[in-house]
Formats: structure tokens, sequence, C-alpha cells
């Protein structure tokens, strides 16, 4: 494959780990933070969205660290993308 292709999906797998773990980190906050098990509830996410992003990142390097490095780049930029997109929801309904 072409270097610059697989930069590329550096960069996507990137944004799908990135989407994937703050995703997961706004869907734990919504749905469990009335739980009685709050607390193993956060854990245990944190814990699976960390391995599953470690182990992507991994993966997509294949012993190349600049690839590793797009991948954080895309992980990074999911994160702004994310907040935009989820944060003037969180705004609003803390206005009213």
């Amino acid at each position: 494959m072409n270097n610059i292709t697989l930069n590329c999906g550096a960069i996507i797998a990137g944004i799908a780990l990135g989407i994937f773990f703050y995703g997961g980190l706004w869907w734990t906050v919504s749905k469990h933070i009335q739980s009685q098990n709050a607390a193993l509830w956060f854990l245990l996410s944190l814990w699976i969205r960390m391995a599953v992003v470690a182990a992507g990142v991994y993966l997509v390097s294949s012993g190349h660290w600049y690839r590793a490095c797009l991948c954080l780049v895309g992980f990074t930029v999911s994160r702004f993308v994310l907040t935009r997109l989820l944060g003037p929801r969180m705004e609003a309904r803390h206005a009213a």
C-alpha cells in the first residue's frame, strides 16, 4: 500500500478511536450518573475505553512511531469535534 494511504488511514482510525472514547465517556456520564454503582460504572467504562484505544493505536501504528502520532492527532481532532457537537446541548440544559 501507499504510504499516503496508510497515513490517512491512521488519522481516520484515530478519529474513530476518539469517537469511541469520548462518545463512550459522554454516554457513561449521561446514563449512569444516577446509578447506585456509579463509581463502578465509571471505572469499568474508563478501563474498557482505554484498553480499546491503546490496542487500536498499537495495531494502527504497525511499529511505526509516526503512524501512532498521526493516530493520536486524529484522536485529538475527534475530541474537539465532539466537544463542538455535544457542547451546546449541555449549555442549553444548564441555562434552562
